[in-house]
């Protein structure tokens, strides 16, 4: 997109704009992360402006989102608030990122499946609820789903009730905010100001207290041999899932601006942004959703927009922190509810009843995982199990396509040729790619459809575009039960790749003969069974290519 006139003026009303929505949400998420609001700020600022300028999206906002600071939030339990280990994980996950970008990773990152994504999105906007029931009933939270339900009762037997109130009524705002309104003043920002008003005349709720403002400081990779394991294991989870949340927001910026994302650009723009984020104390961040769509709306279509949004938050931040320190951690919380529900995929669980039984169960077995084992696990239990199940299910139509019937036959002279055969001549055409998920019942199905009396089996492979190990074993076990009942095995138009690897696996092709086309198999069939020779195993085996 060249940069013009038009452009310049939608690129800056659009980046002043997201700015705005990201303030509110960057100061929320960094609390919410245990490294405080300034770390929300900066992270914003870092990954927003380094992202946009060497990203591949030119119109995405990134910065601070959910699934990142749920991730932070447990690293930040586990490594007992150590923060230069924690901002040493944002770097290495930036790192992570880098590298998935030249090694391109983002094209399949992209094939996780949509159950899957649903599942562990909803699962994070459920973390990030329960969470924050904590901070709405006036205490402070765990940094874990579990130990925020264990500590849930208690809470509930001691709630602040103006704490509960202030919050509950800034959920209502942004959630309730007028649209109209929204394009002047946000809503999360209008919530923000309103609550924090009313909190300093009339309230006496708990605050963030005296934060620092200014520019940030440099805060230096540390090593930790006890720690390295646990460091890593967070910043490749970081890494994950910042890719896939950034390209899902790329996703849906192309489907606003008819532009085609570079997947790959794009995870190297938003591993420098997090690298430079945790150089200057910043949390991690990725593409967000909610803000690239305020800026596209907005008028934002270049990567200047997201520089913009940056430059606004730095703007603030050198005159925030007196302003900053009287914001009630109930509003923020009320905040972060929203941001929740807002995560929770309310699209797919309206019509999930209504599809597949499988991709249900899929998604609730991620979103469990997801809530109450870690992220990692269920994203990779459910990438695992939905990749089984396509097989599977891609192996039952093979087997169910594969008959032993004339009714695959081209020709009349095909079908001629096969019906002077009568019961002697077994025909199967094999289509589509032959896996593992085909291949444990290949040799049966075989054995059980070929006729008793059958003296040929014909293997067509003339829709086969490659096959894999399991089902060359599965070819080589029907040449083998052939062989010992005394049948002729014929195989019928490989291609190049399958001709190789049965080939090599084999020492040599199995079976009888080997022809170019079906109806030459056919024809050598019908000589074969027809023969008047009273010694048919005599015959020499046919072979043509």
């Amino acid at each position: 997109m060249k940069f013009n006139r038009e452009n310049l003026t939608g690129d800056i009303t659009g980046g002043i704009t997201a700015g705005v929505v990201a303030l509110p949400l960057a100061l929320a998420l960094g609390v919410a992360s245990g490294l405080g609001p300034m770390a929300g700020i900066y992270g914003a600022i870092a990954v927003g402006f380094f992202a946009a300028l060497f990203g591949g999206t030119a119109s995405q906002i990134s910065g601070p989102t959910g699934p990142m600071v749920v991730v932070l939030a447990g690293l930040f339990a586990s490594l007992s608030g150590d923060v230069a280990l924690i901002f040493t994980t944002v770097m290495l996950a930036g790192v992570f990122q880098i590298v998935f970008g030249f090694l391109g990773v983002g094209q399949y990152i992209r094939l996780v499946p949509y159950p899957v994504i649903s599942g562990f999105m909803t699962g994070i906007g459920a973390i990030i609820i329960i969470l924050q029931l904590g901070p709405l009933l006036g205490h402070d939270s765990p940094g874990n789903p579990l130990g925020a339900m264990a500590k849930l009762p208690t809470a509930i037997m001691d709630i602040n009730f103006a704490n509960l109130a202030l919050g509950l009524g800034t959920l209502a705002l942004v959630y309730f905010w007028p649209a109209r309104a929204g394009k002047y003043l946000p809503g999360p920002l209008a919530a923000l100001i309103v609550g924090t008003i009313l909190a300093y005349l009339v309230l006496d709720v708990p605050v963030l207290g005296e934060i620092p403002s200014g520019l940030p400081s440099i805060h230096w990779p540390v090593f930790e041999q006890s720690k390295a394991m646990l460091v890593i294991e967070a910043a490749f989870i970081l890494a994950v899932l910042g890719a896939i949340d950034s390209l899902l927001t790329s996703l849906v910026a192309d489907n606003m601006t008819r532009q085609r994302h570079d997947s790959n650009r794009e995870l190297i723009g938003q591993g420098i942004g997090n690298t430079v984020a945790g150089l200057i104390g910043g949390i991690a961040g990725a593409g967000a959703t909610m803000r690239t769509v305020v800026n596209i709306r907005s008028g934002g279509k270049t990567r200047l927009s997201g520089m913009i949004h940056s430059l606004v938050l730095l703007a603030v931040v050198l005159g925030l922190g007196s302003l900053a320190s009287t914001i009630p951690l109930a509003v923020l919380a009320g905040i972060l509810v929203k941001v929740g529900l807002d995560i929770i995929d309310w699209s797919y669980l309206k019509r999930a009843n209504n599809g597949p039984r499988w991709d249900l169960a899929l998604m609730l077995l991620v979103l469990s995982l997801t809530v109450f084992v870690d992220l990692i696990t269920a994203v990779a239990a459910g990438v695992v199990l939905a990749a089984l199940a396509f097989v599977k299910q891609v192996g039952q139509l093979q087997i169910a396509s594969l008959k032993n019937t004339p009714e695959h036959l081209d020709s009349e002279v095909e079908k001629a040729c096969l019906s002077s055969c009568g019961d002697r001549v077994a025909l199967f055409e094999f289509s589509g790619p032959l896996s593992f998920g085909a291949a444990a019942d290949l040799g049966h199905h075989v054995r059980e459809h070929s006729e008793l009396g059958s003296r040929v089996l014909i293997l067509d492979f003339s829709r086969v575009p490659f096959l894999d190990v399991s089902a060359v074993l599965a070819v080589e076990t029907i040449a083998t039960d052939a062989a010992s009942s005394g049948k002729l095995l014929y195989l019928v138009g490989m291609n190049e790749e399958v001709r190789g690897v049965l080939e090599g696996m084999n020492s040599g092709l199995p079976g009888d003969g080997v022809f170019a086309s079906r109806l030459q198999a056919l024809q050598s069939a019908a000589a074969r069974v027809n023969s008047t020779s009273a010694n048919v195993d005599a015959i020499p085996s046919l072979s043509a290519t």
